[in-house]
């Protein structure tokens, strides 16, 4: 993903790079003004589609995001937009904007120009040679003027020779060839988002909202695996793609997102969804669609049910596994009683797949789960307060095991941690770690100090081969990026794919995947458990892994038991 400033990169610019090399992207403004004043404006195949900036969209937007000089911006490669708002070249909207701001210009020179030949005395001296100066400004404004045309002539013929070149004779040439791939390809049973080069996923997650840096890694861990793969000359001699839209974790866009991706995107399969909630309304559409659903952000236990979906793999731990892990590390190195332990959850299905996993652990400790105080907030909210004064009232409580998101959860954490500083947090992997840990560590050092998340994948600093591997492709294929144990997982879930796809072989469907994935047996990936999937088992890794935040805002790790 690429990044920059505005103060050294204008957006006139970008917009010229990505729709020049005709490029797929979102590019994302956060204005300096605060989040109500950030946009994102989509590139598909080198056409302006859409674009959002404030409370304007369409072209609007788009002239208003060219007058910026100052903010951020970030650029995210094949994400697509859902609607089409912009129907006017690129070219035109940007040529418009610079004569515009050009007149603009000269109309506040000559204004300032009447300004001052007003103030002056009858008869000075100086007036003339005032006069004259209007010369090097009208020269100033042409040229201005005719370097902005002289812009558009060099766009326009840019464009007139890729227009030139796409009817020449290599060009005649490679639509031969393709025509008799088709041809080849219409031999064969049609397998939706399959051609004969390539191999197209989709992915439904947050790329907006409290929740978008659990989607955005998903999302990078992914694209860093496929690339590679595609590198090294695809699978069975197909590229993987990634088409990724934004549901903002909530249920009503996911149904819309996955409707989307599968009918009028056609894509294969949907890998590395992100959520349990969105989750609830993804999973049926699949299983009815009969499309494969693999690797998920989520360890809820819709998705492990017994016998397994057919559909539905899974490359994590659940949550039941890590809250058990946590309530045992308690219990057992903590020596806290049973009954001193709360659960802070999200209100809704991801809450309470975490809240079972500790009913779990309660009964086997003999106590009844509804006794339990459980404290929570809406999601995509961080409206903790009901829930620290719970916490508080009840002096008893020593540990609170975390269902939550990271905005939600730093809140809580600091808010707590002011009556009790001796409160020990713990939360499941899915809070999204580096995200916590700098939202924590912008409220101070002590904040963060000894939070525990449990963890389905290693460090992502750590020295195994996949993690060493997968540090090395970062910084090629994500530029920007920083090792996080989302972008692992979702690394690591995509080779686990790849393996399946490659058992496949050449003639793929989603029945021979289904197949291949459930054969898949001691897959060796390099994170220190071997992973394995069958007709009875469709969860990989059943590993749990501790770490805690030090006052640096680093994370380590420590024995859970």
């Amino acid at each position: 993903m690429l990044t920059g400033n505005l103060s050294e990169t204008t957006f006139a610019d970008l917009i010229q790079l990505y729709t020049l090399s005709r490029q797929t992207a979102a590019l994302t403004i956060v204005s300096p003004a605060g989040p109500e004043h950030d946009g994102v404006i989509y590139v598909e195949n080198g056409d302006l589609v859409d674009a959002r900036f404030g409370d304007l969209s369409g072209a609007d937007a788009v002239r208003r995001a060219l007058r910026l000089t100052e903010g951020e911006f970030r650029v995210e490669l094949n994400v697509r937009a859902r609607h089409r708002t912009i129907f006017e070249p690129w070219s035109k909207l940007v040529l418009d904007e610079m004569v515009a701001g050009d007149e603009a210009a000269r109309t506040a020179a000559d204004e300032v120009e009447i300004e001052q030949e007003e103030t002056m005395l009858p008869g000075s001296q100086h007036q003339p040679a005032r006069k004259k100066s209007a010369v090097p400004i009208a020269i100033a404004s042409a040229v201005a003027v005719a370097a902005a045309i002289g812009g558009l002539f060099y766009w326009r013929g840019v464009k007139e020779q890729q227009e030139a070149a796409a009817i020449s004779e290599r060009e005649a040439a490679a639509a031969a060839a393709r025509h008799l791939a088709e041809a080849k390809q219409a031999a064969r049973p049609s397998v939706p988002g399959v051609t004969d080069t390539e191999i197209t996923f989709g992915i439904s997650a947050p790329f907006s909202g409290p929740a978008k840096e659990l989607g955005r890694g998903m999302k990078s861990g992914i694209d860093i695996a496929f690339a590679a793969a595609n590198e090294a000359g695809g699978v069975n001699g197909r590229k993987l793609k990634l088409v990724a839209l934004d549901d903002g974790y909530e249920p009503e866009r996911t149904k819309a997102a996955m409707k989307e991706l599968a009918e009028a995107r056609k894509v294969f399969g949907f890998v590395g969804n992100v959520g349990t909630p969105t989750a609830e309304v993804a999973v049926p559409y699949a299983l009815e669609k009969k499309m494969l659903f693999f690797g998920p952000f989520t360890g809820a236990g819709l998705l492990r049910r017994d016998p397994p979906d057919r559909y539905v793999f899974n490359y994590r731990a659940s949550y039941a596994e890590e809250t058990a892990a946590m309530v045992k590390y308690l219990v057992s190195v903590r020596r806290i009683s049973i009954d001193d332990i709360a659960v802070f959850a999200q209100q809704d299905g991801y809450g309470d797949a975490g809240f079972n996993g500790v009913a779990r652990m309660l009964r086997k400790y003999n106590r009844d789960p509804q006794k339990a105080l459980r404290v929570g907030y809406q999601r995509n909210t961080s409206d903790v307060n009901e829930a620290v004064d719970q916490i508080l009232a009840h002096k008893r409580i020593k540990a609170v095991v975390m269902v939550p998101t990271y905005k939600a959860a730093a809140r809580f954490i600091e808010k707590v941690k002011a009556q009790r500083p001796d409160m020990i947090f713990l939360s499941v992997s899915f809070v999204g770690s580096q995200a916590l840990a700098d939202e924590l560590m912008s409220m101070g050092p002590k904040v963060a100090e000894g939070v525990i998340v449990t963890q389905v994948v290693p460090l992502p600093q750590s020295k195994s081969t996949a993690v060493l591997r997968y540090q090395e492709l970062l910084p090629r294929y994500s530029l920007g990026e920083k090792p996080d144990f989302v972008s692992l997982e979702g690394y690591l879930a995509a080779n686990l794919l790849i393996e399946g796809l490659r058992k496949a072989g050449r003639d793929v469907t989603t029945e021979t995947l289904v197949d291949a994935l459930e054969g898949l047996r001691g897959v060796d990936l390099g994170v220190g458990a071997a992973m394995s999937f069958g007709m009875s088992e469709h969860q990989a890794s059943h590993k749990v892994w501790g770490t805690q935040l030090d006052a640096t805002g680093v994370f380590h790790n420590i024995d859970l038991e």
